[in-house]
């Protein structure tokens, strides 16, 4: 929100008050609280008739430093709050005075203040500042109309740039915009989001979490173009510095507060097909698609049942329309049992009026109601529809009990659609405050059903398809983005959301391939299939046409299936790669500049891609195939063909529907799948019968390549190490695990070079190479 009207001016019926200077300072148990007026004191008389700030400055685990501004505390203190996770291990701050300077250190990230001088604190690192709250950097406003804005700016440097704030669909970096943390459906074509997440980092070493879960406001370098502002319309605002200083380590950080991703299960990485939305299926058309998918030897690993597997109207009743699946538990045996599938089923937190259980939910108070006790309910979506209150814990149990019953039917998952559009005209059960509440509704919603998959499949099990989320909501994978239109500037726009929302702390994430709005054409079918298919989670869904392969072309069939046996045999890297992510909170799929933070090429990169921290990839926005794409430094191998790339630089290249820019990174070593195995399914042992593919190795520098256990632990170690022309591979298998054959191939100048095999047991191979 802004509140200056240029440099100079305050914003007519804006009243604006800034902390000016320390009043006095309080040191107790490694934290300090500065009293802050908002004038100068020249002498006693100016402490009367004057606000005072009071800023309590902490650090809840190392490397963080906490900040919280309050005017006045005298509020009742109502929910929900961001619940932190510091680790018990970490040590609280430290506070040390020199003269009038106060410093609180929390490992390599430091607060400094003059308690003499005029306002402003300093974050340092190694010395250095990062960020500053200046003179206008410690506030609150109010207005004519009686809102209260409490607020916050942080400086920043010459040529920073800030990313992050949740799933984003604007420009990727949010330097000049004007961002509102506010759960909205508006698509992947406007500035709204599913998933507004309060927090950013920079390309200066450092994250920023505002604390507070209602609607927070940011101006970034919009209001004042050298700082990011951020406000509440609250009493306080509190900020979380958090150094990194590289992308990675602000992301562990970040998300070891506010909770790290689960590990999806291995067969979720597969490929899904939906019936899609509002178009007409039954038994019979899930059987035809299933079976085209079987007779095109298209490997699928879940089938996703969407709206329409209720009865119209009656949204969610949580029961089969009879009329068109008269067998439902015979059905999904079928699936499950002849054609290995698993079953998602689409659910949302509402209940409509026409639907058995509004009656029921109304008559035990599950729903959430208006100030007179009435429910409250609008037409919006489902009619008459009313609103699950997950903070009554027995609304709760009875929503998770209509899904239990579902998964005793064979239901392994759930799509959970909505939970953005929620009223603050409420009252909620435990008494939260509605406006706060609007956005953390959905952390409620998620958490609820994501509880009943662990209980019911237990851990390692568990995955959702959720479409919103808050801060935290990492912890309930996987999310997927929304609405969009069925276009190349739409898939462009698909990606830039789900970049920011791997630099916001998700580690999983998805989106419609082809498109939700509209019929995909051929060519962007196809090559929304080649960038969903290397995406962490992959799905074919639409709204009002299906999202079968051969309703487009036969080529479509064979990219389909291609790209979908190349992300089988990528599962020992991707499923490592989905480990890092629930150890450290690193995406999967990531931004160029956070594997490249010291590359300023890669800083502004929102059309291409890491998959893992080995694979770059550049989806191709164009019917014609021509694609333009920023290469890093070191030799590069196109992991289709073997060709070797120079870097760093531009290249402008042209690629057929069997192709796109998929490349190596320099010194990596990337294990592939056997072949066969890939081309039944996504669940195989990994390590028999994989193939290491080492891309250009350093002389004397040692790679280590883990292989994974659908578990999440280390099945297989392999080290890779070249020394002169001849490169050597050890295995060491983990205790109980079996170490089948394995292959090793070398990339070149001209491609990849016949693989070398080991058998079954072999713990040691080496290879000439000229290169």
């Amino acid at each position: 929100m802004k509140f200056t009207d240029g440099y100079w001016l305050t914003r007519e019926g804006v009243k604006l008050s800034y902390a000016t200077e320390v009043g006095d300072a309080v040191v107790a148990d490694g934290r300090f609280t500065l009293y802050a007026p908002v004038r100068h004191v020249e002498r006693r008389g100016h402490t009367l008739n004057s606000a005072l700030v009071t800023v309590e400055c902490s650090s809840p685990a190392e490397g963080v430093i906490s900040v919280r501004s309050t005017h006045h505390a005298g509020a009742v203190e109502r929910g929900p709050e961001f619940a932190l996770l510091p680790d018990p291990a970490d040590a609280p701050g430290k506070v040390t005075r020199d003269g009038s300077v106060l410093e609180l250190s929390s490992g390599s990230l430091a607060l400094r203040v003059d308690t003499e001088g005029p306002w402003r604190l300093d974050f340092l690192a190694d010395g250095t500042v990062l960020t500053s709250a200046e003179k206008r950097g410690t506030g609150f406003a109010v207005t004519d109309n009686g809102q209260h804005h409490a607020l916050g700016q942080l400086s920043l440097g010459i040529g920073e740039l800030v990313y992050g704030l949740g799933e984003r669909f604007t420009p990727f970096t949010k330097n000049g915009q004007t961002v509102d943390i506010w759960q909205a459906d508006g698509g992947t074509a406007s500035e709204q989001a599913y998933k507004n997440i309060p927090f950013y980092l920079t390309n200066r070493g450092y994250g920023v979490f505002v604390r507070h879960p209602g609607k927070v406001s940011y101006e970034i370098a919009s209001e004042s173009v050298g700082q990011v502002q951020f406000s509440v319309e609250d009493q306080s605002i509190e900020y979380l510095v958090i150094h990194g200083p590289t992308p990675k380590e602000i992301l562990d950080r970040f998300t070891a507060l506010t909770g790290r991703p689960a590990l999806p299960p291995a067969w979720s990485f597969g490929l899904w097909l939906s019936t899609s939305f509002t178009t007409d299926y039954d038994e019979a058309t899930v059987n035809r698609f299933v079976s085209g998918m079987a007779e095109r030897e298209i490997p699928l690993s879940v089938f996703h049942f969407d709206c329409f597997w209720m009865k119209e109207y009656q949204w969610c009743d949580f029961t089969w329309d009879p009329d068109v699946f008269p067998d439902p538990e015979g059905m999904l045996r079928r699936l499950k049992d002849d054609r290995g599938l698993r079953i998602c089923v689409w659910i949302n937190p509402y209940i409509g009026q026409k639907s058995p259980l509004f009656a029921e939910a109304k008559a035990l108070g599950h729903l959430v109601r208006k100030a007179n006790g009435d429910v409250w309910q609008w037409d919006l979506w489902q009619a008459g529809m009313g609103l699950v209150d997950f903070t009554s814990p027995a609304a709760r149990t009875w929503y998770q009990d209509k899904l239990r019953t579902l998964l005793g039917q064979g239901v392994d998952c759930f799509k959970t659609d909505f939970g953005e559009r929620v009223p603050t005209d409420v009252v909620w059960h435990d008494g939260s405050e509605p406006q706060r509440m609007h956005n953390y509704y959905t952390q409620l919603y998620n958490e609820a059903v994501f509880e009943v998959l662990t209980e019911a499949r237990g851990e390692g099990e568990a995955v959702l398809f959720a479409r919103s989320a808050t801060a935290g909501g990492q912890q309930f994978p996987v999310h997927w983005g929304g609405d969009c239109e069925s276009t190349f500037t739409a898939m462009a726009e698909s990606l830039r959301g789900g970049l920011s929302l791997g630099l916001s702390g998700f580690g999983f994430w998805s989106h419609d391939i082809g498109g939700f709005e509209g019929t995909p054409t051929p060519e962007v079918f196809k090559r929304w299939v080649q960038f969903g298919l290397l995406s962490s989670h992959s799905r074919l869904h639409g709204s009002n046409s299906y999202r079968v392969p051969w309703d487009y072309d036969e080529e479509a069939v064979t990219v389909t299936r291609d790209f979908t046996r190349l992300k089988h045999r990528l599962m020992p890297y991707l499923f490592e790669a989905g480990v890092r992510a629930r150890q450290h909170g690193t995406p999967v799929m990531r931004a160029m500049v956070l594997e490249f933070p010291h590359d300023p090429a890669t800083h502004t990169l929102d059309r291409q891609y890491m998959l893992g921290g080995d694979l770059l990839v550049a989806p191709v926005l164009s019917a014609g195939g021509e694609v333009e794409y920023y290469v890093p430094a070191g030799t590069w191998t196109h992991l289709l063909s073997g060709e070797q790339i120079q870097g760093p630089g531009w290249r402008r290249d042209h690629f057929g529907f069997d192709s796109l820019p998929l490349l190596a990174r320099p010194g990596s070593v990337i294990p592939l799948g056997d072949a066969e195995r890939a081309a039944e399914g996504v669940e195989y042992d990994w390590a028999d019968g994989v193939t290491l593919r080492v891309h250009a190795p350093a002389d004397g520098v040692e790679t280590v390549t883990a292989l994974p256990a659908p578990d999440g632990s280390t099945a297989v170690t392999f080290r890779t190490r070249r020394d002169g022309d001849a490169v050597t591979v050890t295995a060491e298998a983990a205790q109980g695990a079996a170490l089948g054959p394995w292959q090793v191939q070398l990339a070149g100048p001209d491609g990849y070079a016949a693989p070398v095999a080991a058998g079954a047991g072999s713990s040691s191979l080496t290879v000439r190479t000229a290169v």
